[in-house]
């Protein structure tokens, strides 16, 4: 097995052992739900929550804002800095306003990601990212690809999180 594909079998474990599996039968109400007050999230109209600087302390967001921050700004974004996919930014995404659109994009973008990485060479890994990935400019794409695994993973396991959460919280109310 290449490294490439080392690298993309590492998410991709995830992905249909864990992640994606605990996706299934997502409901709107689950997506939108706020579990505290003054959530982020992804609003019926299409806008979503957002500041950088994030306030302090950071708002806790709903599984519609972290769908759209998995799928935007760790997956769509370096599909289109990486491997020529469609456009992508926090600013002109048409953000889904239900969780079948969601789910839909984030399979989209998931299996671009990992079909271009699938496709690098060893010389293309060990590559710096370049400019368009700010702080991480400097670093090899396969420590890039290492965090992008990373963030899927943690903010995989948050929205698996949520959906616990509701569960159990909409059982009781």
């Amino acid at each position: 097995m290449t490294l490439a594909e080392q690298l993309a079998e590492q998410l991709d474990f995830h992905w249909g052992a864990q992640l994606r599996p605990r996706l299934h039968g997502l409901t709107d109400p689950e997506y939108f739900w706020e579990p505290v007050p003054n959530c982020w999230t992804v609003h019926r109209d299409g806008t979503v929550d957002f500041a950088y600087p994030p306030p302090q302390p950071e708002p806790v967001t709903t599984i519609a804002w972290r769908l759209a921050h998995v799928i935007v700004g760790v997956l769509a974004v370096r599909v289109h800095a990486h491997f020529g996919g469609p456009p992508a930014d926090y600013a002109s995404w048409d953000y889904a306003t239900d969780a079948a659109t969601a789910l839909a994009q984030l399979d989209d973008a998931y299996r671009r990601w990992n079909d271009g990485v699938r496709g690098l060479d060893d010389a293309a890994l060990s590559r710096p990212v370049g400019p368009a990935e700010g702080e991480w400019a400097d670093h090899p794409m396969s420590e890039l690809i290492l965090h992008i695994n990373r963030e899927v993973i943690h903010h995989g396991a948050e929205i698996s999180l949520l959906r616990d959460l509701y569960a159990h919280t909409e059982r009781t109310n």
